[in-house]
Parts: C-alpha cells; sequence; structure tokens
C-alpha cells in the first residue's frame, strides 16, 4: 500500500508542478481581458522564473528529468506570467517595481549559470539546491504578500485559488516523494514549507471568500 502510494507521488509528481506552473493562467487571462493588475502582487510570477531556473539547473547537475523538465514549463510560463502583468500594470511606482523584479530575475540567472561553471558538479548542486529551497519558499509564500490587504477589506479576493490550488497538490506529492523515495532535503524540505502556506491561503479563502467590490482592489 505504501509502495503503492509513493509510486503514484513520483509518477504525478512532475505533472503537479507543471499543473502549478499552469495554475495563474486563469487569473492572467482575467488581468488580460479586464486590463488591469488589481491587487495582484508581481511578486508570484517573478519568482516562478527565478526559481523554476534554479529547479532546472539543479535538476540537470543531478541528473533528474522529472526536476529539470518540469521546472523549463516554468521558466516559460513563468515568463509569459511577467510580461502580461507589466504590460497592464498602471499602480504608483509600477515601472521602477517592474524594473526591480526584471534586474532581479536576471541576476539570478546569470548567478547560477555562472555557478554550474565555475564550480565541481556536486558543490555547484549543493549550493543551488540551498538557493533553490529559498527562493520555492518564496515562490509559494508569495500569494500572503496581500495577507495585510486580505484583513483589512475582509475579501481574500486577491489571492488565486487556481494558483493556491494547484501548490497545495503539487507540494504534497514532492513532499512524499523528496522524503521516502529521493530522500533530498533540497526537494521536500521546501514543499512541506509549501504545502503549510498553501493551508493558510486556502483558510483565508474559506474565512473571508472571494467577494470584490468597494477596497477590494480589483475589479468587480
Amino acid at each position: 500500500m505504501m509502495q503503492s502510494l509513493l509510486t503514484l507521488c513520483g509518477t504525478l509528481a512532475p505533472y503537479c508542478g507543471v499543473l502549478c506552473f499552469l495554475a495563474p493562467m486563469p487569473t492572467i487571462l482575467e488581468v488580460a481581458r479586464d486590463k488591469s493588475t488589481g491587487a495582484l502582487p508581481l511578486l508570484p510570477y517573478s519568482s516562478m522564473i527565478s526559481n523554476s531556473f534554479v529547479w532546472v539547473m539543479y535538476g540537470l547537475l543531478k541528473n533528474v528529468p522529472s526536476v529539470y523538465m518540469s521546472n523549463a514549463v516554468g521558466v516559460i510560463l513563468g515568463t509569459y506570467y511577467f510580461r502580461t502583468y507589466t504590460k497592464y500594470c498602471t499602480t504608483i511606482g509600477a515601472a521602477k517595481q517592474i524594473r526591480t523584479h526584471f534586474r532581479g530575475a536576471a541576476c539570478i540567472i546569470v548567478f547560477n549559470m555562472c555557478l554550474a561553471q565555475i564550480l565541481e558538479k556536486d558543490m555547484a548542486a549543493d549550493i543551488i539546491g540551498k538557493e533553490g529551497v529559498f527562493y520555492c519558499i518564496v515562490l509559494f509564500a508569495s500569494p500572503l504578500v496581500a495577507l495585510k490587504h486580505v484583513l483589512e477589506t475582509k475579501s481574500a479576493a486577491s489571492i488565486p485559488l487556481p494558483f493556491t490550488l494547484a501548490c497545495f497538490v503539487n507540494c504534497l506529492c514532492w513532499s512524499v516523494t523528496g522524503w521516502f523515495t529521493m530522500k533530498d532535503f533540497n526537494i521536500y524540505f521546501p514543499n512541506l514549507m509549501g504545502l503549510s502556506c498553501a493551508c493558510v491561503q486556502l483558510g483565508l479563502k474559506g474565512m473571508y471568500g472571494d467577494k470584490r467590490g468597494k477596497g477590494s482592489g480589483l475589479p468587480k
């Protein structure tokens, strides 16, 4: 029974990862339709690019196709989400915010490419893996940037439900696979943290709902 569960989680994990990357699509399409980002933060999309690229590098260095192939999809989709967000973001100071996020993502990509070229393979994998742990937690927790807004408006509309649900399933599968099958701290630890963050976000959704209107920061 346990072995069957481990096999199932190991098989589903890469697909759940892709599902997680696809989850923001409805939100981004809504942004494009309304031509407004409302109160949605940019961090989930910029961190998706950085996080996915780091895990592509880690997967390549450790020769784990399930890791680097699924995260390559994240790099592509994250770039699309970032571009769409920046096109319709009209909030005060948006240009400065966008430049900061772009430069940050570019620096992370260049830094990790240099690490992979300069250091020995195992050392580079260890450093990039620990770095990935940090970025992964940032990605999963990034919707909580809107926590203050949620509490003030008593509306969880600024927390994208599809992305949060996908993160919950994705983190559950990778936590089980990373802990029991791969026995890789760099895999199971950030996903356990991501699972906790997803539970908090789902709790806020259940508590405050998805009401829109005055003060919610999103179009009705």
